[in-house]
């Protein structure tokens, strides 16, 4: 069967989702200790590749497995063997060829800004720290020109392998809650450092280096120098994905 699992995870120890050689990944937990319970080689696949340093809170992994363990009974029993870093949120059994990458979904990420004279230790590993002083505003109006279909191009880490840079964005919203700024991105899907690169780009508007306006010349412009610089991979949590079919 396949099952489908909902997994959270905060990023500060791991290089990233994907298995890599240089580092310990949350694929890599994930496959070890699925194929230590079950019994069987396991091999999960994400939704989002996330990078090193960035963490969620729902991204999706699929697997086969020959086990006969309830499909919703998989998270309890993985849960007691994984590190308290890594917490699978549910799971369930789905269609054997049914894939979170394959499917028209809504993705949302949030990255957050801790924007205050000092740091705050309790926020140092899911926010970025910024204490020169913020215009949300400034960033609300920058942020609205993102939202619609366009080609983000001048938002994609150099040398990404993709088809297209055209990409939805459904909302992009900035909002200041004491001394934490959000930065919340839903769209069809994002390409490598999208959100961090446009949270590095509000933050410049919010200082006062760029315009608002300014964001429709650096889409129009399709050129990654365009854009601000990327924003560390600490403050970005990917936050959940909707399908519109998911069984």
């Amino acid at each position: 069967m396949r099952v489908k699992m909902i997994v959270a995870y905060d990023g500060t120890n791991y290089k990233g989702w994907q298995v890599q050689p240089n580092g310990i990944t949350i694929e890599e937990v994930l496959n070890k200790n699925l194929s230590n319970l079950l019994g069987e080689q396991i091999v999960v696949s994400g939704a989002s590749r996330t990078d090193s340093g960035v963490h969620s809170l729902g991204n999706i992994a699929v697997f086969d497995t020959n086990t006969r363990m309830p499909a919703d009974k998989i998270a309890f029993a993985l849960n007691q063997r994984l590190p308290e870093d890594i917490v699978v949120q549910g799971s369930c059994e789905v269609e054997d060829g049914w894939h979170p990458r394959y499917q028209n979904s809504r993705k949302t990420y949030e990255y957050r800004i801790l924007n205050r004279t000092f740091r705050m230790p309790t926020r140092r590993l899911d926010t970025y720290f910024y204490h020169y002083p913020l215009d949300v505003e400034k960033m609300k109006k920058a942020a609205s020109y993102l939202e619609g279909e366009h080609d983000f191009k001048s938002f994609c880490a150099i040398g990404a392998q993709v088809k297209t840079t055209v990409r939805t964005i459904y909302a992009c919203d900035v909002e200041k809650e004491g001394d934490i700024i959000t930065i919340r991105v839903t769209g069809n899907g994002f390409l490598y450092n999208m959100v961090r690169i446009i949270a590095g780009t509000l933050v410049q508007v919010g200082g006062g280096a760029i315009k608002p306006e300014a964001v429709k010349g650096i889409l129009a412009k399709k050129d990654r120098s365009a854009a601000g610089p990327t924003a560390p991979a600490h403050g970005l949590t990917m936050m959940g994905i909707e399908f519109e079919n998911v069984e």
